[in-house]
């Protein structure tokens, strides 16, 4: 799976150019038109995770993969992603029209009393597309376009104005039904298996020993990723060959060897930063998975 997509990385790939203030903004907002963003015609979003939020406002036949799922989209449709969860869009109609914001978290909830981690449409496993008619479209475009003449005003308190509008547009999709046109893609197996290794490996390396590995189980990941743990086991296993836990005990593995031989911390501290609640635990995991003690391994 792809790394993250950081906004420095997003300005660079669709403008070649990184705006001064974004290194110190850290409540970075802005909008576009879609039209603007078509590089050399193409109209693809590569899968992968990024490390900001975006609402957009999208027209044409378009599939847009999310997770594990597939959300086919026809006409105007009001479209929400978060950092949690990757994705990916393609357009069917060959046309790029609409609009988009991108934000960061601490943009939306600087001013709200709001967790925007708690939106339905913002929920990992939840459906976040809502279908929009005519009068709809003009209505939610209106909002969008009001943006779009705000962001490039010398108004001192536009950025308090641009946040009442994303609010608003949230506010009016939590009035509306999400949309239901959702499908299992038939590379559904492959995508929750590469959530689950991005989700995995998100918690490398232990820097500290006061730092924690946290997901430790099949059940822990599959309630993070809002998905049916025998889905996640079985989707693992086809696309892998190998069970989740395997995945899990051999990362854990890995990260052991690592701080055994590069850290002085002791074997107690080891056995908390990687979950264990007793070094005796993380002494018998460590033994049934290589075949000798940390201790030894520490010397040899």
């Amino acid at each position: 799976m792809s790394k993250t997509e950081t906004l420095q990385e997003f300005y660079q790939h669709k403008f070649s150019a990184v705006p001064e203030t974004l290194q110190h903004d850290i409540g970075h907002f802005n909008v576009f038109r879609m039209e603007d963003c078509i590089i050399d015609g193409r109209v693809m979003v590569k899968y992968s995770r990024r490390d900001f939020y975006k609402v957009s406002l999208v027209r044409g036949h378009n599939l847009f993969h999310y997770a594990d799922k597939t959300v086919e989209v026809k006409g105007s449709t009001l479209i929400f992603f978060n950092p949690q969860v990757p994705y990916a869009w393609e357009s069917l109609s060959g046309e790029s029209l609409g609009y988009f914001c991108i934000f960061k978290e601490s943009f939306f909830t600087g001013a709200n009393r709001s967790n925007i981690h708690d939106l339905p449409m913002m929920v990992p496993g939840g459906i976040p597309s809502y279908q929009l008619n005519k009068t709809q479209d003009k209505e939610v475009a209106q909002l969008f376009k009001k943006m779009l003449s705000e962001i490039s005003s010398d108004y001192v308190y536009k950025y308090d104005l641009l946040r009442s509008y994303l609010t608003e547009i949230m506010h009016y999709a939590l009035k509306m039904q999400p949309s239901e046109m959702l499908y299992q893609h038939a590379d559904a197996r492959s995508r929750i298996t590469s959530v689950f290794t991005d989700l995995l490996e998100r918690q490398f390396p232990i820097e500290s020993p006061a730092q924690r590995f946290a997901l430790r189980s099949a059940n822990d990941f599959a309630k993070q990723l809002s998905v049916h743990v025998n889905h996640l086991n079985r989707a693992i296993r086809e696309t892998t060959g190998k069970t989740t836990t395997a995945h899990i005990a051999e990362r854990l593995t890995s990260e052991a060897k690592a701080l055994l031989k590069h850290t002085n911390w002791n074997i107690s501290e080891i056995s908390y930063a990687l979950g264990f609640e007793e070094p005796a635990h993380f002494n018998n995991f460590f033994k049934k998975q290589t075949s000798i003690t940390p201790g030894a391994f520490r010397i040899v």
